[in-house]
């Protein structure tokens, strides 16, 4: 896409190797001529050796986005969406070979005023309005008749004219666009920046999914390469430093040890203060729960209270629901019987310890089932260890749930303006 016009280029490819797309570039530019100055994204194709030796022969400076902020090259990424839509809408209402109609696409693209310029991106690269379909149809309507030639320099010089005053009109129309724009987008923004040495989380996407992402890390900054971008290094691995947007990074902190008392600022039996009355995470039952001197009285009966109406919540001992009952459904698949693994004599006195505790708890039973998956060990960072049953055969038949639970993330959005938050830990141990 340029720039100064918003006249976009699409090409169909088989793949996008770098020889493909420096092809494609290469006939692009033998039609409109060669730029001073190209902006791609950081995909393989544009930095491979073959790319990088295009530009040096034909003398264009080669940018690079930084990765995933797409503000870095907005316009073709908004521009891709467009695109995008346009071609779901035509393969849904007629067939699938929307290659073919790519160019007819595009010229109904290039015929439209752009939103921030106010003229359409024909009109600003030949100085006139296009001749499509419905301009001929209106001619018709009109009676329109052709007019005289011209002298060739008289349409030299009022085409220059024309191009002339169309940019002028754009540039303007195009600051007063981009003012509102940023009016809008400074309502929200704020100012965030990291020193050298700080720990980050980085979001990044998926291998095997490039439109979801997550977070990794902690990584730390190295360096600082503007007011936006930063080197990051990855500490832990061998892989090389690499740029990363601001967008993309949030601080880590570190969990630290929590004790199991509440807390309070300041203490009134009318009215509870602000702040954190529960948090962390105890080894005992409701008899540990300790409210802290700083509450009024009547504050810490209520809390006494309600910890002892509900001490079989807080105890350590796992229970049995009988509120909610789950069935893994395998369809007609056959039934997978997988072999125990093999362990050593330690993690073997282990298994049976833990079966036994969970027999006399009540939250298992003896099972004759043809269904069997073997137990795994994992450790925990305390040196305990967590019971596990490797159910991956068993996933592979089974049929999802119509429906899933909720995303964690979007129940912790929820819970922003919450007065009281509890968390509860439904697993043993």
């Amino acid at each position: 896409m340029d720039f100064a016009t918003r006249w976009p280029e699409a090409v169909a490819l088989s793949n996008t190797r770098a020889k493909s797309v420096c092809q494609a570039l290469a006939d692009i530019f033998a039609r409109v001529g060669w730029p001073s100055d190209i902006l791609t994204d950081a995909g393989t194709n544009f930095l491979a050796g073959t790319m990088k030796n295009l530009w040096e022969a034909h003398g264009v400076n080669h940018l690079v986005a930084t990765p995933y902020p797409h503000q870095t090259n907005g316009m073709v990424e908004k521009f891709n969406g467009t695109l995008g839509a346009m071609i779901r809408k035509f393969v849904n209402e007629h067939s699938n070979d929307w290659d073919l109609v790519l160019q007819q696409l595009l010229f109904a693209y290039r015929a439209v005023p752009h939103p921030s310029l106010g003229f359409s991106p024909f009109e600003l690269v030949y100085g006139r309005e296009v001749k499509g379909p419905l301009q001929l149809v209106k001619q018709q309507w009109e009676g329109f008749t052709p007019s005289p030639g011209t002298n060739i320099l008289d349409f030299v010089t009022n085409l220059q004219n024309t191009l002339r005053t169309s940019l002028a009109l754009a540039r303007e129309n195009l600051q007063d666009a981009q003012k509102e724009q940023k009016a809008w987008y400074d309502k929200h923004a704020r100012q965030r920046s990291f020193k050298v040495g700080d720990q980050v989380m980085v979001l990044k996407a998926l291998q095997a999914h490039k439109m979801e992402a997550s977070w990794e890390g902690p990584f730390m900054v190295q360096e600082r390469l503007g007011a936006v971008n930063y080197l990051i290094a990855f500490p832990t691995s061998n892989r090389k430093p690499k740029v990363y947007h601001i967008n993309s990074l949030k601080p880590f902190y570190s969990r630290e040890l929590k004790v199991c008392q509440f807390t309070a600022q300041g203490g009134d039996d009318a009215e509870w203060p602000e702040g954190v009355y529960y948090e962390g995470k105890c080894a005992g039952g409701v008899e540990e729960v300790n409210p802290s001197m700083t509450l009024g009285r009547m504050q810490r009966q209520q809390i006494q209270e309600l910890c002892t109406s509900y001490a079989p919540t807080f105890s350590t001992t796992p229970g049995l629901t009988e509120r909610a009952y789950h069935s893994i459904d395998a369809g007609n698949a056959h039934p997978i019987r997988v072999q125990p693994y093999r362990v050593s004599p330690q993690a073997k006195t282990a298994i049976e310890r833990e079966i036994q505790d969970m027999l006399q708890m009540g939250v298992i039973r003896p099972s004759e089932s043809a269904w069997a998956s073997p137990v795994v060990l994992v450790p925990k960072p305390d040196g305990e260890i967590r019971f596990c049953m490797d159910y991956r055969k068993l996933n592979a038949v089974t049929h999802p749930d119509n429906y899933p639970m909720p995303r964690t993330d979007e129940l912790l959005e929820k819970l922003g303006r919450a007065q009281f938050i509890s968390t509860l830990d439904l697993t043993k141990g």
